[in-house]
């Protein structure tokens, strides 16, 4: 690639457009001498390869000065100060923009992940924030992705990976939002192949080996059409076969678990035509001449999407019940989805006495989506927030004055009322869909028509930040939830924080082997009264204490696994009953039993009682008869060992509820969905008040207490906690 090539490829350009492209060019190439990329190749061709692409969206000439030199701040001793001098400030703040993102890098080491994963946060804000000051800065920084995409073959398998599932997360999506389908298509193929290289390499095998068959069957479906476009006067359509992109095709596979034999729509027709009651025309010809399928007609003419894509979506069956996919648009509406934002920049700057509309609703709406306000308060919260609300699929639900409110799927009610006000999210007590009450997990559907209902007064609710219960799914909720709950009272925030902790503690069976101090530690807090006021303001959640719990309980087992398998002599060594999952210190051929007043599990510290006649029985540590025993050399030490992957420990659990219709049968699904087996059950009532105790089998202290989580919501539940007989 030359730079006579880069001109050709511009044939628009002003005498001083052209100038300034040349300088850009002999710039960078002198000052890129002698650099070299993994390929081998000098790095200028880097540069040029950034600038082709930009100049392939026909992008204007500043874009293309600064794409060609976006390196040279950061890889030469070339200043911003230099290149204001040399070109000018829109040249040097493309080039500067670009190289304060390449500043914050984003390689990750296994001992400081956590650093680099702060780090890579904070670049991907700046990313995102860099469109506020000029589009044109991420329209390079897309384009030095998609090069460097193209060529990562050279990189060492881990970086491969590791590149190709950053930008499969962050790029593939930042490029949809900004409309530019030719860049996204290409970023997510390119990320599939080095992904799942196995599943790529098949697509392509199996699209190859058709390619001819799939072609003359295209070109008979454009034949046809076409000819029947000429009866009803249109002649000015162009008419092609519109290749399925491989990372659609996987994706289609891996939803619907069908091979790649299932997956019909691998044939598809683009049709483009001057003008919008064209594509209205074209669409009626199209039903008429073959039989359309229910449900796959999408107006995105009339309703465009949010990233003001455009273009009639159908699908039909053929003369053969064959399914084809056809699109229709006009050559606007096909340029702007081939190039997004990048065509309207064109025409703003093509026509800079004019005011381009799309253009200024396209940069309103990338401000909107990052004004989160006060709630979004460092890099890691915005950038989630960024991923639900920018980079996700999207619902489009309905208020009950038929506006249209945009949301990332999965958002529920809580979630709607939030996006509508503020204060509305807060009051928020219940939701209709369609005129019928739903609850407020309920996952929102493209069409639903949503009324909030909410009260006069008050907050929301702790337990709309327990991600268990699904009842907030967007970072945009959860932020605005945790600043209300932090503007609360420090002394009611350590109180509720108290009662959260004990609960969830207690839930587990740990409240009497486990400090407060050990758990605030594990959080980072110096003070107990600072984690209490955290856990209160909801910025902590009882999940996390749970899900620490675990971990630690993890970790603390693969360590006893791993002292375990180191040899030992006999027999005064650890003896493992594999039926139990239990290691015994110092005596072999013991019977071992677990012990029915407190029913251990792993998870649990536990102590073994010596018997007469019966072996060992293994209690849990703060078991009240191993606590007021006075033959204490009767105690020896037990851990738990390897535990097999089909072995389940009998635990009892209290549940204690207002007495209603329906009540047992509620728990009862519940328990059946977690697949846990109910051993026993029995049942209590006295003044309305229901007190069930079940005996269940559990694979682990995790299984225990996603179920206590869900029970405590069913309507009527008081509480659900693991139950001690002693």
């Amino acid at each position: 690639m030359s730079l006579q090539s880069l001109l050709d490829n511009l044939p628009d350009l002003t005498p001083n457009d052209r100038s300034l492209v040349e300088r850009a060019y002999r710039k960078s190439e002198a000052a890129h001498a002698g650099q070299f990329r993994k390929s081998g190749e000098p790095y200028f061709t880097h540069c040029l390869a950034v600038a082709q692409i930009l100049a392939d969206m026909r992008m204007d000439a500043e874009t293309i000065a600064g794409a060609l030199m976006h390196d040279i701040v950061e890889d030469t001793d070339t200043t911003v100060d230099e290149l204001r001098m040399q070109f000018n400030d829109n040249v040097a703040n493309i080039v500067d923009g670009v190289t304060k993102l390449e500043k914050l890098p984003i390689k990750m080491e296994s001992d400081k992940r956590s650093r680099s994963a702060d780090r890579e946060m904070e670049y991907i804000r700046k990313m995102l924030l860099a469109m506020g000051d000029d589009v044109r800065i991420v329209l390079v920084k897309l384009a030095d992705r998609l090069h460097n995409m193209r060529t990562l073959g050279f990189m060492p398998e881990e970086k491969q990976r590791k590149i190709a599932r950053e930008t499969l997360d962050i790029f593939a999506p930042l490029a949809n939002r900004l409309g530019i389908w030719q860049i996204k298509w290409e970023l997510e193929d390119l990320s599939l192949r080095y992904l799942d290289p196995e599943s790529y390499r098949s697509i392509i095998s199996s699209l190859d080996e058709r390619r001819t068959d799939r072609e003359s069957y295209l070109a008979g479906i454009i034949e046809g059409l076409r000819d029947e476009l000429g009866q009803y006067g249109i002649t000015n359509a162009t008419i092609s076969g519109r290749p399925k992109h491989i990372n659609s095709i996987y994706r289609k596979m891996q939803r619907k678990d069908l091979p790649f034999d299932r997956i019909y729509d691998v044939r598809a027709v683009r049709v483009i035509v001057d003008t919008i009651p064209q594509c209205y025309l074209v669409l009626g010809v199209v039903h008429n001449l073959w039989r359309p399928i229910p449900g796959e007609f999408d107006d995105y003419i009339a309703a465009p999407k949010d990233n003001f894509y455009q273009s009639l979506h159908t699908a039909v069956l053929d003369e053969k019940g064959k399914t084809v996919e056809v699109q229709i648009r006009t050559w606007e509406m096909h340029e702007h989805a081939e190039y997004g934002i990048a065509a309207h920049w064109r025409y703003k700057e093509g026509n800079k006495g004019a005011k381009d509309e799309a253009f200024e609703r396209r940069i309103a709406y990338l401000r909107r989506l990052m004004e989160f306000g006060p709630e979004v308060e460092d890099a890691t919260a915005f950038v989630d927030t960024m991923k639900t609300e920018v980079f996700q699929d999207r619902v489009y639900a309905f208020t009950p004055k038929g506006d249209i409110v945009d949301m990332p799927a999965g958002a529920t009610p809580i979630d709607f009322a939030y996006h509508i006000h503020t204060e509305i999210g807060h009051r928020c007590r219940g939701a209709k869909v369609h005129g019928r009450l739903v609850s407020l997990d309920y996952k929102l559907k493209t069409g639903d028509q949503v009324e909030i209902l909410t009260a006069k007064r008050g907050g929301p609710s702790m337990d709309w930040l327990n991600p268990d219960l699904g009842y907030v799914n967007t970072e945009r909720a959860r932020a605005k939830i945790r600043y209300w709950l932090r503007k609360q009272n420090r002394d009611k925030h350590i109180l509720t924080g108290r009662e959260v902790l004990e609960r969830e503690l207690k839930r587990l069976g740990v409240l009497d082997t486990l400090s407060f101090d050990t758990v605030f530690s594990w959080f980072g807090y110096d003070r107990l009264d600072d984690f209490l006021a955290a856990l209160g303001a909801g910025d902590i959640t009882g999940a996390q204490i749970t899900n620490r719990v675990l971990e630690v309980e993890r970790r603390d087992q693969e360590a006893r696994d791993r002292e375990m398998l180191k040899p030992r002599p006999s027999p005064s060594g650890l003896v493992v009953d594999s039926t139990k999952g239990i290691n015994i210190q110092g005596t072999s051929g013991l019977l071992i039993s677990l012990a029915k007043c407190c029913n251990p599990m792993p998870g649990d510290m536990i102590t073994g009682y010596v018997t007469r006649g019966r072996g060992v029985t293994v209690h849990r540590t703060d078991c009240a008869n191993v606590a007021t025993s006075t033959e204490s050399d009767r105690l020896i030490e037990v851990n738990w060992g390897r535990v097999q992957n089909e072995q389940r420990f009998s635990v009892p659990v209290e549940i204690v509820a207002y007495d209603r219709e329906g009540l047992m049968r509620d728990i009862s699904t519940v328990i059946a969905d977690e697949k846990v087996n109910m051993a026993s059950v029995q049942v209590a009532t006295r003044q309305n008040i229901a007190t069930f105790d079940l005996t269940m089998e559990f694979a682990d202290l995790q299984q225990l207490a996603r179920l206590l989580t869900r029970i405590e919501c069913i309507p009527s539940v008081v509480e659900a906690r693991r139950r001690f007989t002693h």
